[in-house]
């Protein structure tokens, strides 16, 4: 059979770690193929390396039949590679149709065609479903319509073939539908597409073959309909994989985190709270759903002290915390798994040992009167590793060098040992391999049966929908509607995180 496009045998190291090993990859004509692996499993490697990004040590590419040296993304773009990358290439203040012909600007004599490009932006969203203003601001669409850009973007410049890095990442499941239908279209159309993901469910829905990686090189390739989610995770993990997460009902007890009226503005001077109002008990998981930048990360930041409230209380165990210093927060019971691990979870030129006892530190037994205990610290290293899987070569190893799940390991097992009253969770498993997540979810569930309070924040719905016992749904700075996960479906939850319709309550009180 003659694909529209093959991988032969493509190798790529990098200092300290071969990316990919002897993988070979073929691609039929018309069909949405999944790539799927842990991180670090090589897939965003070869996909670059397709893209002209990066270039094999060893391997062959070949397009309609016809041996290729791909060696930049304008040749890429010559044969019929379009990428779509998970962080958008766009530029705000300019309008759709500019972004598009950047580079490539229709010319009347010579100057700017612009009413032929927005022309021939019009045609393109009209040809395959995408309906876009070509003449709206960047800066004005929703992150949904900002990827459809991306992808006529690559249209425009004749892709047949679309690679999508992750593209469901940071969409509401509204939008993720519609994005399955714009690829459905262009299948239509006689486009290919590779579609990037750890999405299992995804997998499942919209592809017609999955290819799996692991540890750089490929498991194998198999029919969407032949196979499962159980089965492509353990192909990825290479062992059984727990998806479902078991827990008993809640025994919720006392109010531990009670927030009123909170208000406050982000660190661009923007409000970012207003008017928040919730309270978590003992004993149970409230589960805060929303799409990134409406008020989850600020919130977050006032109850732990990184930012300032303008107005409104914050207390812990019936005590206000509202201005108390995060340090003193900390030692009152509030552990914080950050959502940026690398910026505020972990310094990562320290040791394994030395960040996990970060926060703690400069108090007994890890220091006494300014001077360090390394013996109670090498201990706790010791029991930790052991007791949460971190796989590392030493205690000594610089964290800079474990792997994204083993880096949430050590967040997780520091913050989970000074047996906080009030757990906050931030993305807790964000970048973290199918089985990083699988024991990072049994972990907060325990801490939830042991009596704590637990705050979880996630992008990822199902993560959300399935440790929460509660659901709160923020949108623009608000609490927009409570759930109960038992109850609601993703579509429900959906429509309130993109502000088309409220729940029971515009607040929890």
């Amino acid at each position: 059979m003659e694909y529209v496009l093959e991988m032969k045998h493509i190798s790529k190291s990098f200092p300290g770690i071969k990316a990919n090993d002897d993988i070979n990859f073929q691609l039929k004509k018309g069909e949405i193929h999944a790539l799927v692996g842990e991180n670090g499993a090589g897939k965003s490697t070869l996909m670059n390396i397709l893209f002209g990004l990066y270039q094999p040590d060893e391997g062959e590419i070949w397009i309609k039949g016809e041996k290729r040296i791909i060696n930049n993304p304008n040749i890429a773009i010559d044969l019929g590679i379009g990428m779509v990358h998970q962080h958008f290439m766009l530029v705000p203040p300019l309008t759709v149709a500019e972004n598009v012909i950047l580079g490539i600007e229709p010319k009347k004599g010579l100057s700017l065609d612009i009413k032929q490009a927005i022309k021939n932006v019009k045609d393109i969203s009209e040809q395959y479903g995408l309906s876009i203003d070509p003449q709206a601001k960047i800066n004005q669409l929703s992150v949904g319509m900002q990827q459809r850009v991306e992808i006529i973007k690559t249209l425009y410049r004749g892709a047949d073939i679309l690679i999508l890095d992750e593209p469901t990442a940071v969409l509401t499941p509204q939008e993720i539908k519609e994005l399955f239908k714009i690829m459905e279209q262009l299948i239509k159309q006689g486009k290919t597409i590779i579609f990037i993901t750890h999405k299992l469910k995804e997998v499942m829905e919209i592809s017609n073959r999955v290819t799996v990686l692991r540890r750089g090189k490929t498991i194998g390739t198999v029919e969407t309909e032949n196979t499962s989610e159980v089965q492509l995770a353990e192909m990825m993990v290479g062992r059984k994989v727990v998806l479902k997460v078991a827990k008993k009902p809640k025994q919720p007890g006392e109010i531990v985190l009670e927030v009123n009226n909170l208000h406050t503005f982000n660190q661009r001077g923007i409000e970012a709270l207003k008017g928040v109002s919730l309270e978590v008990r003992a004993g149970e998981i409230l589960g805060i759903a929303g799409v990134a930048g409406n008020g989850q990360s600020e919130l977050i930041d006032v109850i732990v002290g990184l930012l300032p409230a303008k107005k409104g209380s914050i207390k812990l165990k019936n005590t206000d915390i509202t201005k108390a210093s995060i340090r003193g927060r900390r030692r009152k019971g509030i552990g914080h798994i950050p959502e940026d691990r690398h910026h505020r979870g972990l310094v990562l030129d320290y040791t394994v040992a030395e960040n996990l006892v970060l926060g703690d530190h400069n108090i007994k037994p890890a220091s006494d009167k300014g001077i360090i205990n390394y013996n109670s610290i090498f201990k706790k290293a010791d029991r930790l590793i052991a007791e949460f899987d971190i796989r590392t070569p030493s205690k000594d190893t610089f964290t800079r060098s474990l792997s994204g799940g083993n880096q949430q390991k050590v967040i997780v097992a520091r913050e989970f040992d000074i047996e906080p009253s009030l757990l906050i969770a931030a993305q807790p498993t964000r970048g973290v391999d199918i089985g990083a997540i699988e024991f990072i979810h049994q972990r907060i569930i325990e801490q939830r049966d042991k009596g704590k309070a637990v705050l979880l924040v996630s992008s990822e719905l199902q993560e959300i929908m399935s440790l929460s016992d509660r659901i709160l749904v923020m949108f623009e700075g608000q609490i927009v509607g409570k759930v109960d996960p038992k109850t609601t479906s993703e579509e429900n939850i959906g429509l309130m995180m993109a502000g088309i319709k409220r729940g029971e309550t515009q607040n929890e009180k």
